[in-house]
């Protein structure tokens, strides 16, 4: 069992450390440890349960919609990512893309939008996708090709999409994607609109199934000539670039609450290791080179918790968190990454054997480095807000 004293922190009121706790023993009965072939079918499992069982109204906002509060709660968020990715990375992202996925809904969605798609996403009976990356726009949304043209006919208003989405999580098997593309009020990153396009829409295909080393789906979307009506659009005309960004905002931290779960089960299985491997009359944490890394491996876990739940106390103030977040991120995921890497290293040859749980987490920990803004985007964010600071 990994060390919660952490919830004992100032960040956390009575509420949060229930929901941990609750949660963790949830987990430990309904998540399977051992992920079959078939990851869309585990995906869709996780989405209904975690639905069924009220975790899911943590990923909204709206109580009208089966929400847990009028507002996304932050440090709820955070502390169910890190508990469900202690025990499961699927069921992390399961939950993760849930929130992303309509987050842009919870912010800017009319009232019609939210009781069709929120309740839905709630109960874990519709899954969801945010799409906003591109082949040729990932960091850099500004570039983005894909188009949507406004239209008018007997029917009504609507928009035509072209264009393509890439590395979309939930990519195949998700029920609605809500889609970011350039209708052109305005040059750059001010001239983008979103839109919730459902899966069966005519002219919006799967275009190609990724498959990358920690499984989960993923895929490129195509659209030609795809119609949307009007009334789907997510927000005002090319505000979309802000309705993404506070989307991210949100979820950011809780990237960073993942990798703290990832990096707290690394932890208990070196712990385990090290007290049990039998070696030169002894056990591997006699030696002090096991000791030494050992607390090097707890310590980059407590700076990075504390960094992470900073921010994500300070969001659920009211304050802006654009560089705490993205110090949170940087730093929980590229610790993550070093505590993973050294409980391989205590395993030995076992830490590299298929389905092993360090194996599993080595080849977990390694996308949270890059997705919602890779670690030199981070430092670029947090050097940006120090040189604005600075200037006024």
């Amino acid at each position: 069992m990994a060390d919660t004293s952490y919830l004992d922190w100032p960040f956390f009121e009575p509420r949060h450390r229930e929901l941990a706790h609750a949660l963790n023993a949830w987990a430990a009965e309904h998540i399977p440890q051992d992920h079959g072939h078939d990851v869309d079918a585990e995906c869709r499992a996780l989405v209904k349960s975690l639905g069924a069982d009220g975790w899911l109204r943590h990923a909204i906002a709206g109580t009208a919609e089966g929400g847990a509060g009028e507002t996304i709660d932050t440090r709820a968020i955070c502390l169910i990512r890190e508990t469900l990715a202690r025990h499961s990375g699927l069921a992390d992202f399961a939950f993760a893309m849930q929130g992303l996925g309509s987050g842009a809904i919870s912010l800017q969605g009319t009232p019609e939008q939210r009781r069709k798609y929120l309740t839905r996403v709630a109960a874990g009976e519709a899954i969801s996708a945010f799409a906003l990356s591109e082949p040729d726009a990932g960091s850099d949304v500004a570039a983005m090709a894909c188009a949507a043209r406004a239209e008018s006919d007997a029917q009504g208003d609507y928009y035509v999409l072209d264009g393509e989405k890439t590395w979309i999580s939930n990519g195949g098997i998700a029920d609605f994607y809500v889609v970011f593309a350039r209708t052109g009020e305005a040059p750059g990153a001010r001239g983008i609109s979103a839109f919730i396009v459902e899966a069966d829409t005519p002219g919006f295909e799967i275009a190609e199934r990724i498959d990358v080393i920690a499984p989960h789906p993923l895929a490129r979307l195509r659209f030609a000539a795809c119609r949307i009506p009007a009334t789907q659009r997510v927000g005002a005309a090319g505000e979309g670039f802000k309705v993404a960004m506070r989307t991210l905002d949100v979820f950011r931290t809780s990237v960073a609450a993942a990798a703290l779960g990832f990096a707290r089960r690394a932890l208990d299985e070196a712990l385990r290791r090290a007290t049990t491997r039998r070696m030169f009359k002894g056990v591997l944490a006699d030696f002090q080179l096991t000791q030494a890394k050992l607390a090097q491996m707890a310590t980059a876990i407590d700076s990075a918790a504390l960094l992470t739940y900073r921010a994500a106390w300070q969001r659920d103030q009211g304050q802006g968190v654009t560089r705490e977040a993205a110090m949170a991120k940087m730093t929980a995921t590229e610790n993550a990454q070093q505590v993973i890497d050294a409980a391989v290293q205590m395993f030995g040859a076992l830490g590299v054997v298929s389905a092993q749980p360090v194996e599993r987490l080595y080849r977990e920990i390694r996308a949270l480095r890059i997705y919602e803004g890779a670690t030199e985007v981070q430092q670029l964010i947090i050097a940006r807000e120090l040189l604005r600071d600075t200037a006024a």
